[in-house]
Order: structure tokens, then C-alpha cells, then sequence
């Protein structure tokens, strides 16, 4: 099933989905309501080999925490992105067992042609 882990408040999020191919078949889950689990999180991992790669270091959680001084590992950005929703870089779409991460606009153009 293909699906978009996303954030309902996010404005990003939402024109996002808006942009989205009105036939397109995905599931959505608003990570503030049901938060990843670490099973989910694990696919993503497989998928883009990186828990770097799906943390946002965008977060105000980041700064406000001063991730930015301290060297962290792989574990680490996995146990960040569990304990709070917003480290997870957003959205997430995973298409016919490939991983989009992340709002660009580049992103999104693959997006939607996965989908189309």
C-alpha cells in the first residue's frame, strides 16, 4: 500500500496533499495522531538507508535542544525521531516500495508522477 506519513497542522503538509492526483491511492497517517512506530521507521530506514536522511534538522526541537553542537549517531537520530514527531523530516510518501522524503520541490514533482 502506498502511503504518506505527514502532518495534519503543517501548512506545507497540506498543499502538498492538495497537489497530490485526485485518484491517487495512499494512505495517510497524520504522525501527531498516530505517531510512527518503530517498525514503520524501520522501513523507512530500508528503504533509504539513512536515519539521517528522514530527521529534520528543521525541528525548533533541534535548536532548542542544540542538536546542531553535538556529533550524533544513526541510533541516535532513530531514538529522536521516535520520542517526538517532529524530527521526522515531512512528508514521507512511500510508492511502490520507494522512499520520498521531504517537502522540495523536486521531491514532490517525483511524487506526483509515481502517483500518476
Amino acid at each position: 500500500m502506498n502511503k504518506i506519513y505527514f502532518l495534519a497542522s503543517c501548512d506545507t503538509c497540506r498543499k502538498i496533499i492538495k497537489s497530490l492526483p485526485e485518484n491517487a491511492a495512499l494512505e495517510f497517517q497524520d504522525i501527531r495522531q498516530n505517531p510512527i512506530s518503530e517498525e514503520q521507521l524501520d522501513e523507512m530506514f530500508q528503504l533509504s538507508g539513512s536515519y539521517e536522511a528522514l530527521f529534520s534538522k528543521k525541528a525548533q526541537l533541534y535548536k532548542s535542544m542544540d542538536l546542531k553542537n553535538k556529533s550524533l549517531t544513526e541510533l541516535d537520530f532513530k531514538k529522536y525521531i521516535l520520542e517526538h514527531y517532529t524530527f521526522l523530516s515531512r512528508p514521507v510518501f512511500i510508492i511502490q516500495y520507494k522512499i520520498y522524503i521531504g517537502n522540495s520541490p523536486k521531491n514532490i514533482q517525483e511524487v506526483i508522477k509515481a502517483l500518476s
